[in-house]
Formats: C-alpha cells, sequence, structure tokens
C-alpha cells in the first residue's frame, strides 16, 4: 500500500537542549506533513554553540548498524537530508543511506556543515571537507552557506563577492554532481544591512536569488530551520521558488518573533511560535529570477511558481 505520508531519513545530531539540527528538522518536517525519521550521529547534552561542558556520543558505529537494520526491513524513503556530521566514515554511511534506501525518484539533500563567518568550524578538519565534497556528488541538492561554498571549492572567502562569481561557485558546486545548489548567508558589497541567498537549477541553467535583512543577532539552528523547509518543501512537489521563498520566509519570521524579546540567543529561535506559519499561505514572494539560460532579464518568481 503506498505511504500517504511522505517520510525522509533524517541524519542529523541530536541535542538535548537548544534548538539545533534534529531538535529543528523533525518538528518543521512533521508540521510539513513529512515523517521524519531519524538516523542520529551523535547525542549531545547541549549543541556546541556557546555552551562549555556538555557530553557528546558519537554514534558512528551505531549508525551502520540501524542501516544495516533499515536494509534488512526493506524501509525506503522519498528524502535522505543529512545535516551536521562528525567524521569521514558517517559522510559514509549517508552515501550508504542514499544508495540503499532512497526510492528511485526520491530527492537526496545535503548540507554540508563545515564552518560559517569565512572560518572552518573547530570540529572540522581538512579531511573531513575532502569527505564533504565527496559526499555532495551523491546529492541532488546542498544547502551551504557561502562560507561553505568557498571550502568545498577551495575557493578564498570574501566579505564582498560579487555576484557574478557567486552565480560561477554555485555552477561549479553543480558539475561536481548536485544538481540543486542552493548557497545562504551570500554577503552583499556595500550592503551590510543584507545578505542573500542564491540558488542554482542545473538542468535549466537558470540562477534564483532572495535578498534577506540582517538582524543584529545570531542564532544557533537557522541554517537547520532553512533546510528543513527547504527539504520539506521540494519532497512535497513545490518548485525551487517557492521553496525558497516558504524557507527565506519562516526562518525570518522566527527570527523576528525571538530579537524583540530578551532570551539567550544561544537557545536558538523560538521555532515554537514560529511553527503554525507552515501552514499558512505564503504573504508573498521574495524570489527573483536572475539568470537563465533562456532569458538574459530578470523577472519575479511570482511569474515562474
Amino acid at each position: 500500500m503506498r505511504n500517504p505520508v511522505p517520510r525522509v531519513a533524517a541524519i542529523h545530531d541530536l541535542s538535548g537542549f537548544g534548538r539545533a539540527s534534529l531538535t529543528v528538522a523533525i518538528p518543521v518536517l512533521s508540521v510539513m506533513g513529512v515523517q521524519a525519521c531519524p538516523l542520529p550521529t551523535a547525542v549531545l547534552s547541549t549543541h556546541t554553540v556557546e555552551y562549555t561542558g556538555y557530553t557528546l556520543l558519537d554514534l558512528t558505529s551505531e549508525m551502520e548498524r540501524i542501516l544495516d537494520h533499515w536494509e534488512a526491513l526493506g524501509l525506503v524513503f522519498n528524502g535522505v537530508y543529512s545535516g551536521f556530521t562528525a567524521s569521514v566514515e558517517q559522510m559514509a554511511s549517508v552515501a550508504r543511506c542514499i544508495r540503499s534506501c532512497l526510492a528511485p525518484d526520491g530527492l537526496a539533500v545535503v548540507d554540508p556543515v563545515l564552518g560559517d563567518n569565512g572560518v572552518l568550524d573547530p570540529t572540522m578538519t581538512p579531511e573531513m571537507v575532502r569527505g564533504m565534497r565527496r559526499l555532495i556528488c551523491e546529492a541532488h541538492a546542498i544547502t551551504p552557506n557561502y562560507t561553505e561554498v568557498c571550502l568545498l571549492l577551495g575557493d578564498p572567502y570574501r566579505r564582498d563577492p560579487d555576484p557574478a562569481v557567486v552565480m560561477t561557485q554555485l555552477r561549479r558546486l553543480a558539475e561536481m554532481g548536485p544538481g540543486v545548489v542552493v548557497a545562504t548567508s551570500v554577503p552583499l558589497a556595500g550592503r551590510p544591512d543584507r545578505s542573500a541567498v542564491f540558488a542554482y537549477e542545473r538542468q535549466a541553467d537558470r540562477f534564483w536569488k532572495a535578498d534577506c535583512s540582517i538582524i543584529p543577532a545570531h542564532y544557533p539552528g537557522t541554517g537547520d530551520a532553512f533546510a528543513s523547509v527547504l527539504t520539506g518543501s521540494l519532497i512535497l512537489g513545490d518548485s525551487l521558488p517557492l521553496a525558497l521563498d516558504r524557507a527565506v520566509q519562516f526562518v525570518t519570521l522566527a527570527i523576528r518573533a525571538t530579537f524583540g524579546l530578551d532570551m539567550p540567543t544561544r537557545e536558538g529561535i523560538l521555532l515554537e511560535r514560529a511553527l503554525p506559519a507552515l501552514r499558512a499561505p505564503l504573504s508573498g514572494c521574495v524570489c527573483e529570477l536572475v539568470s537563465s539560460s533562456s532569458s538574459s532579464s530578470s523577472t519575479s518568481a511570482s511569474a515562474a511558481s
């Protein structure tokens, strides 16, 4: 019997406190009507941003046993969606899940968690960057921030990249395997108050862009929220520009709902306040078509979606 609810294997770490990774991905996907089936990479007492003394249980060997069982059961998923991985071995487990458990018409999304703000994360190594380059070859879509775009390509990080250079970088990443490349937190030259999301569809040779206001606060887990909404939207059959609109607007709403309150930023966005918005119609469109093989002029995404 056909499963009436699409299911996604969500391969992320699980933090007992702090809204990030699985504690973001599971509720977001569930509210969108997608079953999130966790394959945890690690269990932590808290996430690692601005917390010290946290406990961490590495689940590298357990991931292989879980996959053994899933394969024995013949489980098939409409999507495989990965985030933080703690080792090259875990990246290999993600690749195994994509190859053995993803439906023939399924979607593999890799969020290549490597660094931010031009810097490699302390838990990451050059070997893991090379491992992530191999893993993204297995993906249909990837969602790096701009730091991770540069790390994956071996390019120097610039705080004021030319948009034409960014689009060339996304095309280069797509040539490595993924058909869709979505780059978040792209700095805009001369606009310290704004950043952008750029996206590239290889098959249509088409670029999309959404500008975002910068709110002067950093909340862990916003990238997880963005990638989770994007994944859920694509799994449910939305076009890429519509999925981008949903993800950008949801994260913007969640940040604004949190920023005005006296809450420690390290606890993350007030996800619970924002989740009902995932069931509401979009308020408008923020995504623009900036380049296409069939059109050299910009046009509103509303016409395409």
